[in-house]
């Protein structure tokens, strides 16, 4: 079936449009941003915030701060070795973990909303520009030809 002539479907079309105007793609970089962003945080929260938090409250390992529900009176360690037992936990570490890194996010992301704003001020209140060479031009005809009887 060579010489064939296939129409695309209208949507295709559409959809088309819609993935190629900006707000889709600032979407999509702002994602991918926020992942990167994100893993940064984590290690931020796991590898410095947490080890000198629980140094100052008497060398808490918070990841290990977690409570046996089965096998009832049970005693492990370790998150790590009561996961390898099979014991069913609740993790309270971990659950402080992910608050302090959504406490960073969270502050990290006012800051930069709080930076943006101020350049939109700052560019809001920016004097309008004057007249272009073109408009200027276009002005002094238009005097002159209303000024001619």
């Amino acid at each position: 079936m060579v010489g064939v002539d296939v129409k695309k479907p209208g949507w295709v079309a559409e959809f088309q449009a819609f993935i190629m105007r900006g707000n889709v793609v600032d979407l999509a970089v702002g994602i991918i941003i926020g992942a990167a962003f994100t893993g940064i945080v984590s290690s931020l929260v796991k590898d410095i915030i947490t080890p000198v938090i629980g140094l100052l409250v008497g060398g808490i390992d918070f990841k290990n701060i977690f409570l046996v529900l089965k096998p009832l009176g049970a005693h492990f360690d370790t998150l790590a070795a009561a996961q390898k037992a099979g014991a069913v936990t609740i993790n309270l570490g971990l659950f402080l973990n992910a608050v302090f890194n959504f406490l960073i996010v969270a502050f990290a992301i006012f800051w930069l909303v709080k930076v943006i704003s101020r350049f939109q001020r700052a560019k809001e209140a920016a004097p309008p520009p004057g007249p272009t060479l073109t408009e200027t031009l276009l002005m002094e005809i238009r005097d002159t030809l209303k000024s001619k009887p």
